[in-house]
Protein backbone atom coordinates (compact mmCIF):
# COMPACT_ATOMS: atom_id res chain seq x y z
CA UNK A 1 0.00 0.00 0.00
CA UNK A 2 2.84 2.25 1.00
CA UNK A 3 4.40 1.40 -2.44
CA UNK A 4 1.19 2.18 -4.02
CA UNK A 5 1.03 6.03 -2.55
CA UNK A 6 4.71 6.64 -3.50
CA UNK A 7 3.92 5.46 -7.05
CA UNK A 8 0.93 7.92 -7.21
CA UNK A 9 3.00 10.72 -5.77
CA UNK A 10 5.49 10.25 -8.23
CA UNK A 11 2.78 9.87 -10.79
CA UNK A 12 1.38 13.23 -9.46
CA UNK A 13 4.60 14.85 -9.46
CA UNK A 14 5.62 13.93 -13.00
CA UNK A 15 2.15 14.99 -13.99
CA UNK A 16 2.60 18.47 -12.80
CA UNK A 17 6.37 18.58 -13.58
CA UNK A 18 5.11 18.19 -17.62
CA UNK A 19 1.79 20.06 -17.00
CA UNK A 20 3.89 23.30 -16.43
CA UNK A 21 5.14 26.20 -18.71
CA UNK A 22 8.14 28.30 -18.22
CA UNK A 23 8.18 32.04 -19.54
CA UNK A 24 11.37 32.42 -20.84
CA UNK A 25 13.54 35.97 -21.11
CA UNK A 26 12.10 38.48 -23.29
CA UNK A 27 8.72 36.97 -22.79
CA UNK A 28 5.34 37.57 -20.76
CA UNK A 29 3.00 35.51 -20.30
CA UNK A 30 -1.30 35.42 -19.58
CA UNK A 31 -3.13 32.53 -18.72
CA UNK A 32 -6.07 32.00 -20.45
CA UNK A 33 -9.12 29.42 -18.17
CA UNK A 34 -10.89 26.93 -19.17
CA UNK A 35 -13.42 29.19 -19.77
CA UNK A 36 -11.46 30.65 -22.72
CA UNK A 37 -11.72 34.11 -20.51
CA UNK A 38 -8.02 36.05 -20.37
CA UNK A 39 -7.29 36.41 -16.63
CA UNK A 40 -5.79 40.14 -15.17
CA UNK A 41 -2.12 40.11 -14.64
CA UNK A 42 0.97 39.19 -16.25
CA UNK A 43 3.55 36.41 -15.67
CA UNK A 44 6.83 37.32 -15.74
CA UNK A 45 9.86 35.99 -17.28
CA UNK A 46 11.22 32.54 -15.37
CA UNK A 47 8.07 31.59 -13.62
CA UNK A 48 6.95 28.27 -13.70
CA UNK A 49 3.07 27.81 -14.55
CA UNK A 50 0.61 24.99 -14.70
CA UNK A 51 -1.66 24.14 -17.94
CA UNK A 52 -3.86 21.23 -16.36
CA UNK A 53 -6.51 23.56 -16.47
CA UNK A 54 -6.39 26.18 -18.97
CA UNK A 55 -3.54 27.28 -20.82
CA UNK A 56 -0.61 29.97 -20.80
CA UNK A 57 0.03 32.26 -23.74
CA UNK A 58 3.26 33.49 -24.06
CA UNK A 59 4.13 36.82 -26.35
CA UNK A 60 7.55 38.48 -27.17
CA UNK A 61 7.99 42.02 -26.24
CA UNK A 62 11.49 42.76 -26.31
CA UNK A 63 12.75 44.15 -29.43
CA UNK A 64 9.99 42.80 -32.14
CA UNK A 65 11.09 43.56 -36.01
CA UNK A 66 8.56 44.44 -37.96
CA UNK A 67 9.71 43.92 -41.63
CA UNK A 68 8.76 46.11 -44.64
CA UNK A 69 9.97 44.31 -48.06
CA UNK A 70 8.65 45.34 -51.45
CA UNK A 71 6.71 48.93 -50.90
CA UNK A 72 6.22 51.37 -54.04
CA UNK A 73 6.14 54.82 -52.24
CA UNK A 74 5.69 57.63 -54.56
CA UNK A 75 8.23 60.81 -54.65
CA UNK A 76 7.78 64.52 -54.62
CA UNK A 77 8.77 64.26 -58.48
CA UNK A 78 5.54 61.63 -58.45
CA UNK A 79 7.64 58.96 -59.55
CA UNK A 80 7.08 55.72 -58.34
CA UNK A 81 10.01 53.83 -56.78
CA UNK A 82 11.01 50.21 -57.37
CA UNK A 83 11.70 49.44 -53.93
CA UNK A 84 11.63 50.92 -50.57
CA UNK A 85 12.45 48.09 -47.73
CA UNK A 86 12.55 48.96 -43.89
CA UNK A 87 12.27 47.81 -40.49
CA UNK A 88 10.73 49.14 -37.15
CA UNK A 89 12.09 47.94 -34.05
CA UNK A 90 9.48 48.20 -31.11
CA UNK A 91 8.60 46.76 -27.64
CA UNK A 92 5.63 45.87 -25.30
CA UNK A 93 5.58 47.26 -21.73
CA UNK A 94 4.80 43.75 -20.07
CA UNK A 95 2.65 45.43 -17.53
CA UNK A 96 0.07 45.97 -20.57
CA UNK A 97 -0.21 42.73 -22.16
CA UNK A 98 -2.94 41.06 -20.67
CA UNK A 99 -4.52 44.29 -21.31
CA UNK A 100 -3.38 44.46 -25.26
CA UNK A 101 -4.67 40.87 -25.62
CA UNK A 102 -8.12 41.31 -23.90
CA UNK A 103 -9.00 44.49 -25.14
CA UNK A 104 -7.39 45.22 -28.61
CA UNK A 105 -8.66 43.96 -32.07
CA UNK A 106 -7.50 40.55 -32.92
CA UNK A 107 -6.37 41.77 -36.15
CA UNK A 108 -3.82 44.04 -34.89
CA UNK A 109 -1.73 40.93 -33.41
CA UNK A 110 0.03 38.46 -35.57
CA UNK A 111 0.77 34.86 -35.42
CA UNK A 112 3.87 33.01 -36.69
CA UNK A 113 4.60 29.19 -38.14
CA UNK A 114 5.24 28.35 -35.08
CA UNK A 115 2.02 29.27 -32.97
CA UNK A 116 4.02 32.67 -31.24
CA UNK A 117 1.69 35.57 -30.96
CA UNK A 118 3.10 38.88 -31.45
CA UNK A 119 1.23 41.54 -30.01
CA UNK A 120 0.07 44.91 -31.85
CA UNK A 121 2.30 43.55 -34.68
CA UNK A 122 -0.21 44.75 -37.70
CA UNK A 123 -1.20 47.24 -35.95
CA UNK A 124 2.70 48.87 -36.39
CA UNK A 125 2.97 47.47 -39.92
CA UNK A 126 -0.14 49.42 -41.17
CA UNK A 127 1.19 52.48 -39.22
CA UNK A 128 4.51 52.25 -40.78
CA UNK A 129 3.99 51.64 -43.68
CA UNK A 130 1.76 55.01 -43.64
CA UNK A 131 4.97 56.97 -41.97
CA UNK A 132 6.73 55.45 -45.01
CA UNK A 133 4.17 56.60 -48.16
CA UNK A 134 4.65 60.17 -46.24
CA UNK A 135 8.11 60.25 -45.65
CA UNK A 136 8.53 59.37 -49.67
CA UNK A 137 6.70 62.81 -50.48
CA UNK A 138 9.09 64.77 -49.05
CA UNK A 139 12.07 64.02 -50.90
CA UNK A 140 13.32 63.23 -54.48
CA UNK A 141 13.27 59.79 -55.97
CA UNK A 142 16.82 60.21 -56.04
CA UNK A 143 17.67 62.22 -52.83
CA UNK A 144 15.92 59.35 -50.57
CA UNK A 145 19.27 57.14 -50.30
CA UNK A 146 21.16 60.37 -49.38
CA UNK A 147 18.50 61.41 -46.55
CA UNK A 148 18.07 57.92 -45.29
CA UNK A 149 18.99 58.95 -41.64
CA UNK A 150 16.54 61.99 -42.12
CA UNK A 151 13.65 59.73 -43.09
CA UNK A 152 14.19 57.28 -40.08
CA UNK A 153 13.49 59.95 -37.76
CA UNK A 154 10.40 61.19 -39.72
CA UNK A 155 9.38 57.48 -39.92
CA UNK A 156 9.93 57.25 -36.15
CA UNK A 157 8.12 60.61 -34.81
CA UNK A 158 5.32 59.88 -37.25
CA UNK A 159 4.63 56.20 -35.76
CA UNK A 160 4.94 57.97 -31.73
CA UNK A 161 2.23 60.60 -32.38
CA UNK A 162 0.21 58.00 -33.81
CA UNK A 163 0.52 56.09 -31.19
CA UNK A 164 -0.11 58.95 -28.53
CA UNK A 165 -3.62 59.69 -30.37
CA UNK A 166 -4.40 56.32 -29.77
CA UNK A 167 -3.23 56.28 -26.41
CA UNK A 168 -0.90 53.60 -26.58
CA UNK A 169 2.27 55.29 -26.40
CA UNK A 170 2.52 54.18 -22.25
CA UNK A 171 1.83 50.20 -23.98
CA UNK A 172 4.47 50.20 -26.99
CA UNK A 173 7.55 51.81 -27.72
CA UNK A 174 9.00 52.53 -30.73
CA UNK A 175 13.01 51.80 -30.47
CA UNK A 176 14.66 52.25 -33.95
CA UNK A 177 14.09 52.75 -37.43
CA UNK A 178 15.76 51.41 -40.59
CA UNK A 179 16.00 52.28 -44.01
CA UNK A 180 17.68 49.00 -45.64
CA UNK A 181 16.72 49.44 -49.24
CA UNK A 182 15.88 52.14 -51.30
CA UNK A 183 15.34 52.14 -55.21
CA UNK A 184 13.98 54.58 -57.67
CA UNK A 185 12.20 53.82 -60.83
CA UNK A 186 14.28 52.16 -63.69
CA UNK A 187 13.09 55.06 -65.85
CA UNK A 188 14.31 57.67 -63.19
CA UNK A 189 17.43 56.56 -63.20
CA UNK A 190 17.75 56.56 -66.91
CA UNK A 191 16.84 60.18 -67.16
CA UNK A 192 19.60 61.09 -64.58
CA UNK A 193 21.82 58.93 -66.87
CA UNK A 194 20.90 60.83 -69.98
CA UNK A 195 20.80 63.97 -68.31
CA UNK A 196 24.77 63.82 -66.83
CA UNK A 197 25.43 62.58 -70.66
CA UNK A 198 24.34 65.92 -72.09
CA UNK A 199 25.85 67.79 -69.27
CA UNK A 200 28.58 66.12 -69.78
CA UNK A 201 28.54 66.74 -73.87
CA UNK A 202 27.38 70.51 -73.43
CA UNK A 203 30.50 70.86 -71.58
CA UNK A 204 32.81 69.22 -73.65
CA UNK A 205 31.38 71.35 -76.94
CA UNK A 206 31.30 74.55 -74.35
CA UNK A 207 35.51 73.79 -73.93
CA UNK A 208 35.87 73.14 -77.86
CA UNK A 209 34.57 76.45 -78.85
CA UNK A 210 36.33 78.21 -75.71
CA UNK A 211 39.60 76.21 -77.21
CA UNK A 212 38.51 77.69 -80.98
CA UNK A 213 38.12 81.33 -79.58
CA UNK A 214 41.88 81.41 -77.90
CA UNK A 215 43.43 80.12 -81.25
CA UNK A 216 41.22 82.72 -83.30
CA UNK A 217 42.67 84.87 -80.79
CA UNK A 218 46.45 83.55 -80.89
CA UNK A 219 46.32 83.87 -84.90
CA UNK A 220 44.99 87.25 -84.81
CA UNK A 221 47.47 88.35 -82.59
CA UNK A 222 50.40 86.47 -84.47
CA UNK A 223 49.03 88.27 -87.70
CA UNK A 224 48.92 91.52 -86.00
CA UNK A 225 52.23 91.34 -84.61
CA UNK A 226 53.70 89.96 -88.21
CA UNK A 227 52.22 93.50 -89.41
CA UNK A 228 53.78 95.32 -87.11
CA UNK A 229 57.25 93.35 -87.91
CA UNK A 230 56.88 93.59 -91.91
CA UNK A 231 56.41 97.61 -91.23
CA UNK A 232 59.07 97.63 -88.74
CA UNK A 233 61.39 96.02 -90.93
CA UNK A 234 60.52 98.16 -93.53
CA UNK A 235 60.63 101.38 -92.29
CA UNK A 236 64.43 100.28 -90.36
CA UNK A 237 65.53 99.55 -93.91
CA UNK A 238 64.92 102.80 -94.94
CA UNK A 239 66.96 104.63 -92.21
CA UNK A 240 69.95 102.56 -92.83
CA UNK A 241 69.83 103.62 -96.54
CA UNK A 242 69.10 107.10 -95.45
CA UNK A 243 72.17 106.94 -93.00
CA UNK A 244 74.12 105.25 -95.53
CA UNK A 245 73.48 107.95 -98.23
CA UNK A 246 73.86 110.44 -95.65
CA UNK A 247 77.08 109.85 -94.67
CA UNK A 248 78.27 108.73 -98.08
CA UNK A 249 78.57 105.38 -97.44
CA UNK A 250 76.05 104.11 -100.93
CA UNK A 251 75.65 105.69 -104.06
CA UNK A 252 72.94 107.49 -105.40
CA UNK A 253 71.51 106.00 -108.51
CA UNK A 254 68.51 107.88 -109.85
CA UNK A 255 66.24 105.66 -111.79
CA UNK A 256 63.07 107.38 -113.92
CA UNK A 257 59.55 106.52 -113.12
CA UNK A 258 59.31 105.71 -116.46
CA UNK A 259 62.65 103.33 -116.66
CA UNK A 260 60.97 100.28 -117.94
CA UNK A 261 59.07 102.31 -120.80
CA UNK A 262 62.31 103.54 -122.05
CA UNK A 263 64.06 100.18 -121.83
CA UNK A 264 61.40 98.87 -123.80
CA UNK A 265 61.66 101.57 -126.69
CA UNK A 266 65.08 100.82 -126.87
Amino acid sequence: MNRIFKLSVLATTIAMTTACTRIETGEVGVRVGFDKQVQPGELMPGSFNQVLIGDVLTFPVKDVNVKLDDMNPVAKDNSTMKDFDAVVVYNINPSQVAELYSTKNRAFHATDKSGDVFLMYNYIVQNARNAVYKAARKYEALDMADNRSEMENFIKEEIVRNLAEEKLDGSLTISQVLVRNVLPADSVVQSANDLVRSKNELKQKEIEVKTAEAEARRMAALANNSQSSIAFMQAQAALNISEGIKNGKVQTIVVPANFNALMLNK
